[in-house]
């Protein structure tokens, strides 16, 4: 399941990220990426526990716990600490597939990637090429999304970001582990909370409502690992 999520950040909180961006400490991308990515990988990441990564990453990490969409598709059980990169022109990340496990670094902590997310910093105005290209059984999707906007798709999936040709692309990267491992069995309960949000708004009284209530939580006791 590929799936937009728009306004994650506010117009001020993108500000205000931007502002860290600039005062933080920028390394080569490759320092965090396995080794056949390392080989596909060309962009620069902020270092890892600086003040700007950790005050960043809080931000975004309160406002998906405060954004329903997420909430409701991702069913998360941890997520990895934002990442934050930059492709300037030239640069790209070819064609590849996330690691299964990520350490948080300084940690014994490991996160199972089930979903991957990419949170966009810079405006599509501002840059030409850097489009996320996701590939899955219907074909090859290209994102390139308004700043504060989020794209969650699953971590298995193959993926590029297309080399820029003007400007500066920003973004956030970071995983979910999901209490529901299967993403097929993580779509099906996302489609029935998103159709009992519909019926609940247009019949509140309705018995449905409280059976198929009943039916996703059973559901989710069944196939969550938590």
């Amino acid at each position: 399941m590929l799936l937009r999520i728009p306004r994650v950040l506010t117009e001020s909180q993108v500000g205000r990220g931007r502002a860290l961006l600039e005062d933080a400490k920028w390394v080569d991308g490759r320092t965090t990426a396995g080794h056949l990515s390392a080989r596909a990988k060309h962009n620069l990441q902020v270092a890892e526990g600086t003040p700007e990564a950790r005050e960043l990453g809080e931000v975004i990490v309160t406002a998906l716990e405060r954004t329903p969409l997420f909430m409701s598709a991702a069913l998360p059980r941890r997520v990895f600490p934002p990442l934050f990169n930059r492709y300037e022109p030239g640069m790209a990340f070819g064609a590849h597939v996330d690691n299964a496990i990520r350490q948080v670094a300084g940690s014994p902590l490991r996160v199972r990637t089930d979903l991957s997310a990419t949170l966009f910093l810079s405006g599509p105005d501002e840059y030409e090429g850097g489009e996320l290209v996701v590939d899955d059984t219907y074909g090859a999707h290209t994102v390139k999304l308004p700043a504060g906007d989020m794209i969650l798709y699953p971590a298995s999936s193959l993926h590029r970001v297309n080399p820029v040709t003007r400007g500066a692309r920003l973004a956030s990267i970071f995983w979910v582990q999901s209490m529901v491992r299967d993403d097929g069995e993580r779509a099906l309960l996302f489609d029935l909370d998103m159709a009992i949000g519909r019926v609940t708004e247009s019949s509140p009284d309705d018995p449905a409502v409280v059976a198929l209530t009943a039916c996703y939580h059973n559901l989710l006791r069944r196939w969550s690992e938590a």
